[in-house]
């Protein structure tokens, strides 16, 4: 019975230290979104054809496993770079036989995102800037992206959905224009 209490103890101690971690780290941890912004980003994916689905930090895997589950015929990529988070949604990946189920241990600022159709993202505000500044110096092939709570700076949803929550919690979806000459990033009009 010791050994197991110290062992116990040795695992809540490497779970803390590895959250406090990731979270000074990146600076932010890793928190998932809710039941209701979950159903609501399902919604929205059913609005965005085909193409592949990336979830800039995927964290427990509490959206891109459920999307994986959903639309086994499309491409899910995860992006995670707190590694508690990343082996628990890895492990249920592999529980749940989940083929067309990427999962990286990568920071997504620093991956290739060219072939990504769908951006999922519940980041923070300068996380979104340079989501938004990513997009306008790389070739990417970006049709959407479904932000929980944050918008893209400088630039006009496609839709808006309130979440019945205390907060009145904002969901975005961005429809990116490819055929704009100047950015493809829908921005809000000058007001001078």
């Amino acid at each position: 019975m010791i050994v197991f209490n110290i062992l116990l103890l040795i695992a809540g101690v490497f779970i803390t230290v590895s959250l406090i971690y990731s979270s000074v780290k990146l600076g932010i941890s890793p928190m998932p979104s809710s039941k209701k912004a979950y159903n609501t980003m399902m919604t929205l994916v059913n609005e965005t054809g085909m193409g592949s689905i990336t979830d800039l930090g995927s964290g427990w895997g509490n959206i891109v496993i459920p999307i994986a589950k959903k639309y086994p015929q499309r491409q899910v990529i995860g992006y995670e770079l707190s590694l508690l988070p990343w082996l628990t949604s890895t492990l249920l990946k592999k529980l749940l036989g989940l083929k067309n189920l990427t999962l990286y241990r990568q920071n997504f600022y620093n991956a290739d995102l060219s072939g990504a159709s769908v951006l999922v993202c519940y980041l923070y505000p300068q996380a979104m800037d340079k989501i938004k500044n990513k997009l306008l110096l790389e070739q990417t092939t970006v049709d959407f992206i479904i932000s929980n709570n944050f918008a893209l700076p400088s630039c006009q949803p496609y839709k808006v959905l309130q979440l019945d929550d205390f907060y009145q919690s904002p969901i975005y979806l961005y429809k990116i224009d490819k055929k704009r000459d100047e950015s493809p990033l829908p921005s809000y009009p000058n007001h001078h």
